[in-house]
């Protein structure tokens, strides 16, 4: 009996030396770390709640030693100065629009392409399927590394001019647009025009008058206040825009394969949250807007119809300029996702 007792005592040591030599090696991969994540929204906007979550979720993963330090309304400065940032290795995440990526992989303008999904199931499959992942490829060499794509919703035009019903209705209005090759040559196809103008400088040029208008998500219009500034609002619904989570390269490189995979699960974690999150907010947002006294109208089937049959030559010659490979896979997936 005793030499039992002796083997027992003897297998249980050895499994609690294991378990702590895994905890040890474990606590040697996970450093105390601390994580600025810079963004361009407000802190009751859905990007922010998504940065909350996954700084909650990383947290709980590495034992609180994985900091999320949320950096919130520009306050790292723009979209090309926070990604000249990741890119230096100075700020280590942010969650910009898709569409401020296309002047380092301007296939990311494929996803800026108007009309091109008409709901976010299509949406969400066009950009967790093998195109969004393509582009993701392609970001490491930019000294970027991407862990998904978060909701950042439809776009949608607000001016202070006159209800846009249809696309002559945006003729020679003065519209801010991101400054993004894509989004100025649609607009200018629809005879507006477009201003490219950094996001922070935006609500003081609509307040002067400097632009007429601008084309934002219903939760960006309602966070930032467009409504003081701007009568109308109309639902062209004329582009998906999602944010993506970008992470310095020269940071990720300095992680640990653990550090990694909790950042990965994090924010994959994060992401179906925050897309609800999103979606719930611009369906509220609607009702919020006119409550504050925006004239809202929406737009019928056959205008949407002469608005994207206008935009066609323009994603037409900007796919001819883009990898074939890529713009094979884009129109595939879109014929898989439209089924």
């Amino acid at each position: 009996m005793k030499t039992l007792y002796r083997s027992l005592a003897a297998a249980g040591l050895t499994v609690a030396l294991g378990l702590a030599a895994s905890t040890c090696a474990l606590a040697q991969e996970v450093q105390e770390r601390v994580i600025r994540f810079g963004h361009l929204n407000n802190a009751d906007h859905p990007v922010s709640f998504g940065v909350k979550r996954f700084a909650e979720l990383l947290a709980a993963k590495s034992g609180g030693k994985m900091k999320v330090q949320e950096f919130p309304a520009s306050q790292l400065g723009n979209e090309m100065q926070q990604q000249s940032a990741l890119q230096g290795g100075v700020q280590q995440m942010s969650a910009p629009a898709t569409t401020s990526l296309a002047g380092i992989v301007k296939e990311f303008g494929l996803v800026d392409f108007p009309f091109a999904v008409a709901n976010f199931a299509q949406a969400d499959a066009l950009l967790d399927g093998p195109l969004g992942q393509a582009l993701i490829a392609r970001l490491p060499e930019k000294g970027l590394v991407a862990l998904g794509y978060w909701d950042l919703g439809f776009r949608n035009v607000t001016n202070s001019k006159r209800p846009i019903t249809r696309p002559e209705d945006l003729e020679g209005l003065k519209i801010r647009v991101i400054p993004n090759p894509v989004f100025l040559e649609t607009f200018k196809a629809f005879k507006a025009n477009p201003v490219p103008m950094p996001f922070a400088e935006l609500y003081g040029a609509l307040e002067a008058k400097a632009v007429d208008g601008q084309e934002n998500p219903y939760a960006v219009i309602l966070s930032n206040k467009f409504y003081e500034v701007q009568k109308f609002v109309s639902a062209t619904n004329h582009v998906y825009a999602a944010n993506i989570v970008l992470v310095s390269k020269k940071f990720w490189d300095s992680l640990s394969p653990a550090e990694q995979k909790m950042m990965r699960e994090a924010a994959d974690e994060a992401r179906g949250y925050q897309r609800q999150v999103s979606r719930a907010a611009a369906q509220r947002a609607v009702g919020d807007l006119q409550a504050k006294g925006a004239q809202f109208n929406e737009l019928s089937a056959a205008e949407q119809a002469r608005m994207r049959q206008i935009a066609k030559p323009v994603t037409e010659r900007f796919a001819a300029s883009y990898d074939p490979a890529i713009v094979k896979l884009y129109t595939d997936e879109l014929a898989r996702i439209r089924k």
